[in-house]
């Protein structure tokens, strides 16, 4: 791979945990400068402080959630009078809140999902995107998920929301004909993060129980892959990418021990 992401930008949404902190600690171990937002401001300090003292990067953070337009404007903003664009947009920033059934769903979990995984995505691709059109390179990728390719039960407005991720990405790569600029999406199967933790509402003890019996992926194999595609020449645009554990061949099928 010849296109090193050593000194480049790298914009990560989400970055507190999981996959986001993942990518953010990759990515500074190979040399890039870190762009980190989060809602959870002692964490974006913390990894701030960790990742600068350990790589010797540059790391910027913005305490706000992806649900608020006017902040992400404000990032990029200040970006812009910084005279920084960022050479790689993470929008890892996402969630599902709760698993029932749609006549038994809480609105208040259905506006979350849609908030986040659809619009918060949006939000901070409109804000950042036209700073890399202007410059006429950059490179996008979306967390999606293996929920956004097959409907599983009682995950109906989630993988309604990711089943948009994986439009937009696509939207995103047509409306970008034309340009040098790069879209992908990473779509992973069950990956052990904070993620059911989340759903279920912080029910340790249930969420812990969706890994019971195999080894699932871990925020550290969706970084590399972001990697991966980053580091791929100019001339390729790896546009989507599924990852499944070995255990897991499609959200109805496992081999749990």
């Amino acid at each position: 791979m010849s296109n090193s992401v050593h000194g480049k930008w790298v914009l990560i949404t989400g970055a507190t945990s999981g996959i986001g902190r993942a990518c953010a600690e990759l990515f500074a171990k190979n040399g890039a400068s870190l762009i980190l937002t989060g809602r959870r401001a002692e964490r974006l300090e913390s990894a701030q402080h960790i990742l600068e003292e350990k790589y010797g990067v540059k790391v910027r953070t913005y305490n706000f959630d992806v649900r608020q337009f006017p902040e992400a404007v404000k990032m990029a903003n200040d970006l812009q009078e910084s005279e920084i664009v960022p050479d790689i947009l993470i929008n890892n920033a996402g969630l599902a809140s709760g698993k029932d059934k749609i006549y038994e769903g809480l609105i208040s979990d259905w506006e979350k999902m849609i908030d986040t995984n659809i619009k918060g995505l949006l939000y901070i691709t409109r804000a950042i995107l036209p700073m890399m059109v202007e410059r006429g390179e950059g490179h996008i990728i979306n967390i999606g998920s293996t929920a956004g390719h097959i409907v599983y039960p009682e995950g109906n407005v989630y993988n309604a929301s990711k089943f948009a991720v994986k439009a937009l990405n696509e939207a995103i790569n047509l409306d970008l004909v034309g340009t040098e600029i790069r879209c992908a999406s990473i779509d992973p199967g069950a990956c052990e993060t904070e993620f059911s933790e989340v759903r279920f509402h912080g029910d340790r003890e249930k969420a812990a129980k969706v890994y019971d019996g195999y080894e699932p992926l871990h925020p550290q194999d969706i970084a590399d892959a972001a990697l991966y595609i980053c580091s791929a020449p100019p001339h390729v645009n790896i546009t989507n990418m599924v990852i499944y554990p070995t255990a897991q061949r499609s959200a109805y099928v496992w081999g749990k021990k």
